[in-house]
């Protein structure tokens, strides 16, 4: 067995003992879902048949929850998870300069990974840290007035090598 296969195995094996655990709770896709992500940092496409299987539910329906919201993911997160607060204290304060230049810096979009895999940027909508605005989450590290030359000194901080975008 080569080693795609194999992780393709070790990934349908969780997934199926997520499954069997849960699919008796009332409402058991979002449980599911959120167990499989929590587990294996997203929810892999070639899962949906399997759990839509399991729950009696047609695939559409749980691609349709994995689209609506924006905590799931269908591929794997970067090294880094870097979260930058949207919510109305940290846009006061200058948020949507800092995350236009946090994707200028790194050239990503929101819920995209860069190329060697090591950063992925996603929108918060509250850190609960308005007092200290803004905010951004690395991992479960929470940094207060950040500014893009913080944001710079957080990103070198993680060994990421940021291409300069011109």
């Amino acid at each position: 067995m080569n080693k795609i296969s194999h992780r393709q195995s070790e990934l349908a094996k969780h997934v199926a003992d997520i499954v069997q655990e849960l699919k008796l709770e009332q409402g058991a896709l979002l449980p599911i879902l959120h167990a499989v992500q929590d587990e294996l940092g997203y929810v892999p496409p070639e899962s949906v048949p399997f759990i839509a299987d399991s729950l009696n539910l047609s695939r559409a329906e749980v691609h349709g929850v994995i689209g609506f919201y924006h905590y799931f993911r269908s591929s794997p997160p970067g090294r880094y998870t870097v979260q930058i607060c949207r919510a109305e204290s940290c846009q006061s304060m200058g948020s949507r300069v800092m995350e236009d230049h946090a994707k200028e810096l790194l050239g990503i979009d929101f819920h995209e990974t860069t190329a060697d895999g090591e950063v992925t940027l996603l929108p918060v909508y509250c850190l609960g840290n308005c007092a200290c605005s803004p905010s951004v989450r690395v991992g479960n590290e929470i940094f207060s007035h950040v500014d893009k030359i913080r944001f710079d000194t957080i990103i070198d901080g993680l060994g990421h090598q940021a291409v300069e975008v011109k």
